[in-house]
């Protein structure tokens, strides 16, 4: 393994333009259960509906009251969320990015840990469940931004319907996110993935995108994923520990 950390930090200090993507799995050790794979809640639970964003276009005053008894009730995955701090993984990213070692930081996840470790330089693909966002301008507010007192919600720029900014099952990519981050897997010759399966499109086709013209791929997962074959190297193990170990080679080697 520590040659293996040798080999993944000598890619990165090579990189012209590195980057990363960051799925559940590094949230995990901060006390997030993951959708998929060993633990999910889908796994346990089964998969929401993939019509959810046309339900919630339908009857968007209704999604908004639903909303609000769930958030009195708060369920598991929200309390966790709303509990979680950034862990050793979340921190190493951020500080690769003060290094200038990665340029840009693609997360999967919906949990604001990266933005609370200190990376500055992050496009949530799907979304922020600390904001809301209008479904016509993209404009995004903090949750606590705008007044729920009639719903659905509006949006103080353009008037449009207001609702999460997670992006729910059957609604598009927000275009002004996907466009960043289409942007930043052009420029990109190098990719370190952290935690996640590479199974959710769009977000695992960049890599494959970088691979295909030639880049390196570094790998820091718990499990093999769909990713592993086309990896230059993958490190196996628990992200708050590799991290920081990684971190600590290109220390070293600089």
């Amino acid at each position: 393994m520590e040659k293996d950390i040798e080999f993944a930090a000598g890619l990165l200090l090579r990189s012209r333009y590195a980057i990363g993507l960051t799925g559940a799995g590094i949230s995990v050790e901060s006390g997030i259960r993951p959708f998929r794979g060993p633990g999910g809640l889908w796994t346990e639970f089964g998969e929401p509906g993939m019509d959810g964003y046309q339900k919630f276009m339908r009857d968007p005053k209704g999604h908004w009251e639903d909303i609000m008894k769930r958030t009195s009730r708060s369920g598991e995955f929200a309390r966790a969320i709303s509990e979680a701090k950034p862990n050793a993984a979340h921190i190493a990213l951020a500080e690769l990015e003060s290094m200038g070692m990665l340029k840009f930081l693609i997360t999967q996840n919906i949990d604001n840990l990266h933005l609370a470790a200190g990376s500055k330089k992050v496009a949530e693909i799907h979304g922020n469940t600390q904001k809301l966002r209008c479904i016509e301008c993209n404009e995004r507010y903090a949750r606590d931004a705008i007044p729920l007192d009639v719903l659905p919600p509006r949006c103080p720029k353009c008037q449009g319907v207001v609702k999460s900014d997670t992006v729910m099952f059957g609604e598009p990519i927000p275009t002004d996110v996907l466009r960043i981050c289409q942007r930043e897997s052009m420029r990109a010759d190098c990719m370190i993935t952290v935690g996640t399966s590479a199974y959710v499109y769009p977000a695992a086709g960049f890599p494959l995108e970088i691979k295909r013209r030639g880049g390196t791929l570094v790998e820091v997962n718990l499990y093999e994923s769909d990713l592993t074959p086309l990896c230059d190297v993958s490190l196996r193990g628990k992200a708050t520990e590799l991290m920081a170990q990684l971190v600590d080679c290109i220390k070293a080697s600089k």
